[in-house]
């Protein structure tokens, strides 16, 4: 089982900037990458930003230079630093995070999916 916890939403203003945290726990053996995603109601779920787990990231065109994937490997953790928000970042953001569990010493890949957290940003 992998448990997946995120934090760090809430309402902005529009060029204000907000920190979203994703942290993984559980039977994890290793972590290969996370994702964050985000959704307005209506519309498909996009993605985000992405990172490996050797670090390398990409970004949706929408978000280039505002926003900032990294992550913490001792402690599982995933964040998002968005800067310059605009009113059309407003959406439920969600993290994804995929690898290997291990489990009496059986090894298996697994893909969570956190609860959501909010992201306004209005005046």
């Amino acid at each position: 089982q992998v448990q997946l916890v995120e934090s760090g939403g809430g309402l902005v203003q529009p060029g204000g900037s907000l920190r979203l945290s994703c942290a993984a726990s559980g039977s994890i053996f290793s972590i290969n990458g996370m994702r964050w995603y985000r959704q307005v109601p209506g519309k498909q779920r996009e993605m985000v930003a992405g990172i490996s787990n050797t670090g390398s990231t990409n970004y949706a065109d929408s978000v280039k230079g505002r926003f900032t994937i990294s992550r913490d490997n001792a402690k599982n953790t995933v964040y998002l630093q968005m800067n310059s928000l605009k009113p059309e970042d407003t959406a439920a953001y969600f993290c994804n995070v995929f690898g290997v569990v291990r489990r009496t010493g059986t090894f298996s890949s697994f893909n969570y999916w956190g609860q959501g957290t909010q992201v306004t940003v209005s005046s």
